[in-house]
Formats: C-alpha cells, sequence, structure tokens
C-alpha cells in the first residue's frame, strides 16, 4: 500500500488461483439483441430498460472478471446521455487480476498545475503511461498536500485503464468534468429522478463558471454527488469572486 492508498502487489495469476481472493460474478444470460443496439448505436443506457441495464451492468462485470457486487461502476450523466465510469474497486481489482505493477516515473510543477506520471508494466513486459494533473493554485498545508495525493492517485488509476485498453472515465477523473452529473440508479436499475431545484442550481454553476472562464477565475469543480446546499454556497462564492475580477477590469 503506498501513500495514496493504491495496491501495487498482485495477488493473482491465474483464474483458478484467484477464485478465492475475487470471487468470479454469476453466470449470466448472453445480452440480447436490442441490448446491445441500444448500447453501441445509442450510447445511452438512459435509453434501456431497467432489466437491460441489470444484464449490461452485469455483463461488463462478467466480461472484465469483476465482481458485481463491489460495485466496480458507477453511472454518470455525461452530454445528456447515461453512461458508467470506473471507481477505485475497478481498477484495483484489473491491477490484481493482470498482475499490473504502477510506479510513479515524474512528479513536476507546470505552471498551476502539479503534473504526475505513472507507468504500468505487465508480466509480458507491456508498458504504459498516464499523466494526472490537479490544479493547486492558492493552496497551502494540507489542502496543497492532498492535491499532490489526488494528482498521483489519478495517475495510476488511468494508466492502470490504459494499459487494459478501458477508455472508462475514472472516478478521480469524473468530478473534474465540467458537463457531468452524477446520476442515482438502484441495484433494479431504475433510474431515480433528479431533484428540480439541483438540476436548476447546476444550470447555474454552468453558466457561472463559463463566466469565471471568460475572466480567467479559478475555481474548483463540484463533486458529483455535491449536496444542494454545498451547490448555493460554492455558487455565491464563485459568484464574488467574478463580480471582483468584472470590476477590476471595469476600473
Amino acid at each position: 500500500m503506498d501513500s495514496t492508498g493504491e495496491r501495487d502487489a498482485p495477488l493473482a495469476t491465474t483464474p483458478t488461483a484467484h477464485a478465492t481472493e475475487l470471487p468470479h460474478p454469476s453466470p449470466l444470460a448472453a445480452l440480447d439483441a436490442s441490448t446491445v443496439e441500444q448500447v453501441v448505436v445509442g450510447g445511452d443506457l438512459a435509453r434501456l430498460t431497467p432489466e437491460q441495464r441489470v444484464s449490461y451492468y452485469q455483463a461488463v462485470c462478467a466480461s472484465l472478471n469483476l465482481n458485481p457486487l463491489t460495485r466496480p461502476f458507477e453511472y454518470i450523466r455525461l452530454n445528456d446521455k447515461l453512461t458508467l465510469y470506473a471507481k477505485r474497486e475497478a481498477t484495483d481489482q484489473l491491477r490484481q487480476l493482470h498482475r499490473i505493477s504502477v510506479e510513479i516515473v515524474a512528479r513536476e510543477q507546470q505552471g498551476d498545475l502539479y503534473v504526475v506520471t505513472a507507468r504500468a508494466t505487465t508480466p509480458d513486459g507491456r508498458r504504459d503511461e498516464s499523466t494526472g494533473a490537479v490544479s493547486v493554485n492558492g493552496l497551502a498545508g494540507t489542502n496543497l498536500a492532498n492535491a499532490w495525493l489526488k494528482a498521483e492517485t489519478k495517475a495510476k488509476r488511468r494508466v492502470t485503464l490504459s494499459i487494459c485498453g478501458l477508455g472508462w472515465l475514472d472516478e478521480s477523473e469524473a468530478d473534474t468534468v465540467r458537463v457531468a452529473r452524477y446520476a442515482r440508479v438502484s441495484e433494479a436499475g431504475e433510474v431515480q429522478p433528479d431533484d428540480p431545484q439541483r438540476v436548476k442550481l447546476m444550470r447555474r454553476w454552468h453558466a457561472l463558471c463559463k463566466e469565471a472562464d471568460s475572466l480567467a477565475v479559478p475555481y474548483d469543480t463540484l463533486p458529483l454527488d455535491a449536496t444542494v446546499d454545498q451547490i448555493v454556497d460554492a455558487g455565491k462564492a464563485l459568484r464574488r469572486r467574478v463580480d471582483e475580477a468584472r470590476g477590476t477590469r471595469a476600473a
């Protein structure tokens, strides 16, 4: 276990050897043609029935040999489409299953960004590298230390998915995608309706972010599961900084 909490040591070599460490998902019937068509052509899991969503989720886990009981994936709304993103449980299990070793090969300060490069290596000699970058503008003390750790975590998880040939958005990246919204989906595959107040506040937040970007005003992205109170507080704080920036420019 390293400083980021990620596991480096492989525990398994073959499906038989790791069966006691990582249970296989239950056997599933093949996805029906309509489900495959909806996913491949539409790319929007919201268009599936609840039963199809459950079947698709479990089939994805089975294809990667991941344990669905650990919820290795969660749902996210990205560009108005419902899709999955990989959680820590997914990358931890993938590294264990494929005996992937990860090391940090570079840490750099590039302007306001702290950039970490991670290298992944498989037993057959394949290598891959990915970076994780976070803004450290104005940070100090514990907040700065947490940002450094987040950059390392992001780099290690991204390279794990990359060397496995998976294009999933990682949990450590999802919070930084401004157009992403956390989606609530029950274990039965039913998409829970969004809170109208929260949706309205998020629209205002995104509009405010555009203003901030135009004025080069820095701000932190909201977590996917931000509460209404968190959105309101963050919005008020950013509005003050945006108004101050406008006032400075006008002067």
